[in-house]
């Protein structure tokens, strides 16, 4: 199934979300996108890409 727009995307596409790192352990980091807390684990975190807070 696919959407619709102009811009399409289907299943297995790659997105793009943005979040709050919550919480590290030792193999999992939980991030806030939105309400939720999403649990993912460190073995995909080559897919995790960051920014840190430049507050000086």
């Amino acid at each position: 199934m696919e959407a619709n727009m102009k811009n399409p995307i289907s299943v297995d596409s790659t997105i793009s979300l943005k979040g709050i790192v919550k919480a590290i352990f030792q193999d999992t980091v939980h991030v806030q996108i939105g309400g939720k807390i999403i649990t993912m684990p460190i073995k995909d975190f080559h897919l995790l890409k960051g920014e840190t807070n430049k507050s000086e």
